[in-house]
């Protein structure tokens, strides 16, 4: 029996499906409805990605339980602050832990991308930890400077659209270091001499 794989869709929907439903319940409903339908699409994102694509990432299972836990803070005490900080955390986590890979010698970006990283080096997955904890600790600061200065609705805005385009530009800034150390390069196979 074959194992069909599931269609890109689903992952684009698992990643950034909950950040669109709180972005339209803002607008819409305002911060705290948002917050409450922010909690309940990452739910369904963990729910659909455990039973559609057979695994939940790291990543997502890190930020469902911030996101239901900052977000559970937000509606009790009825203080968007809580749920404005949450991506702060998430980052500095992120960050810490690829740093501290990083120095320890363990590219641990590597055990979480590495089936879609082909033939990229040890160096490489160094290089790429490095980076992106970097990233990450920036992304915590770049956060708490815009909820110091945004009203809370510029903020949603700024982070949903903002944090995914920065995300993609500094990605694609990898792509020459990446590129450099094996991403992409193909095993040559020497046929056997008969």
């Amino acid at each position: 029996m074959t194992e069909t794989k599931p269609h890109p869709g689903w992952t684009l929907a698992i990643d950034y499906g909950p950040l669109v439903v709180f972005f339209l319940g803002v607008k819409f409903g305002g911060v705290f409805a948002a917050t409450g339908l922010f909690m309940i699409a990452i739910v369904l994102a963990l729910l659909i990605s455990k039973f559609k694509l057979g695994r939940v990432s790291p990543m997502l299972g890190l930020s469902a339980i911030l996101v239901v836990g900052f977000g559970g803070l937000t509606l009790y005490f009825h203080d968007i602050r809580f749920i404005q900080h949450k991506p702060t955390v998430i980052y500095l986590l992120l960050g810490g832990l690829l740093m501290a890979g990083w120095l320890m010698g363990r590219p641990l970006l590597k055990y979480v991308l590495e089936a879609g990283y082909d033939g990229l080096t040890d160096k490489g997955w160094m290089i790429l930890s490095r980076n992106w904890a970097w990233f990450f600790i920036a992304m915590a600061a770049i956060n708490e400077i815009l909820v110091f200065y945004l009203t809370p609705e510029m903020w949603i805005t700024v982070k949903v659209w903002g944090g995914i385009a920065l995300s993609f530009l500094f990605a694609l800034a990898n792509v020459p270091v990446m590129t450099k150390h094996g991403f992409g390069d193909t095993p040559t196979v020497v046929p056997p001499e008969g």
